[in-house]
């Protein structure tokens, strides 16, 4: 499984972090692409209307559904569509090439799903799994190969709330329940207090509902680091909710399902960008 096209930077991992960690960025949205659920064909145009709509992340993984192969080849599909594209701005004047740029960064369920492809991976912990294997060990295993193929890891802390879904299932997560400000917050300082750049507040795949605003502003008020929410975000309202309680970075995913049509999906995520900006 070899590596394939131009990494987002030349194997600088403070850059990739100053870029996902900035301060003073506002809000800003990433697609969440889940290799088990779409041929590596359609994730790459899904991207690129994601990308076109003003997503400046991609995220691939989520799934225990996959392998390395799948993975992998997901990633090398996305990189080479939004490779094109970018290639075809810089021959057109009136196109920004930069608008193209954006990381592809592994998010795995564990260390089975890993490519050397893609620029970084959320090296995250579950902090609320009651399983040492989502504590400590699937990362342990999984290190190795991430020193090895020089991906850069963005160091999390990752929480699961109520309602959690299959990540909570699977990750064996004591949910946070949506009253639990205190305990997000003591979350919230101990990933401040390991060292993670990023701190996670995750409702599960599909959610009926997204993560409370009160529960992100616990998070917020608690820790300096990088705040990302996903989980239930279908609309514009819940993204500018997210935003305005303080989330740097929206996650969707199941959204971008939704729709085998490239255009109708980037009018929707410009929709929902828009509107989480308070636009």
């Amino acid at each position: 499984m070899g590596n394939s096209g131009r990494r987002f930077v030349s194997d600088t991992s403070d850059w990739l972090l100053e870029y996902v960690c900035r301060p003073g960025t506002g809000t800003r949205h990433a697609i969440l692409i889940d290799p088990a659920d779409q041929t590596p064909e359609v994730a790459a145009k899904r991207c690129v209307a994601a990308v076109a709509a003003g997503s400046r992340m991609v995220l691939v993984g989520g799934s225990s559904d996959t392998d390395m192969d799948n993975v992998h080849n997901t990633i090398i599909a996305i990189r080479e569509a939004l490779e094109l594209v970018t290639w075809a701005s810089s021959q057109d004047s009136a196109s920004e090439e930069t608008e193209w740029t954006v990381p592809i960064i592994l998010f795995p369920q564990g260390a089975a799903a890993l490519s050397p492809a893609a620029d970084g991976i959320t090296f995250m912990m579950l902090m609320n799994s009651t399983s040492p294997r989502f504590l400590i060990e699937e990362q342990v295993a999984g290190a190795p190969f991430i020193r090895e193929a020089g991906v850069t890891p963005l160091p999390m802390g990752y929480l699961i709330c109520s309602p959690g879904g299959k990540a909570g299932q699977v990750g064996e997560a004591d949910l946070i329940q949506p009253e639990d400000e205190k305990r997000v917050r003591s979350y919230a300082m101990a990933a401040e207090s390991y060292g993670f750049s990023m701190f996670y507040l995750e409702a599960g795949s599909g959610a009926d509902s997204p993560v409370g605003q009160n529960l992100i502003r616990s998070a917020r008020e608690a820790c300096d680091l990088t705040l990302v929410v996903g989980g239930g975000i279908r609309d514009g309202d819940a993204a500018r909710k997210a935003a305005e309680a303080g989330a740097d970075w929206i996650i969707t995913g199941n959204l971008a399902e939704e729709f085998d049509d490239a255009d109708e999906l980037q009018r929707v995520l410009s929709k929902v960008i828009t509107e989480m900006n308070g636009a």
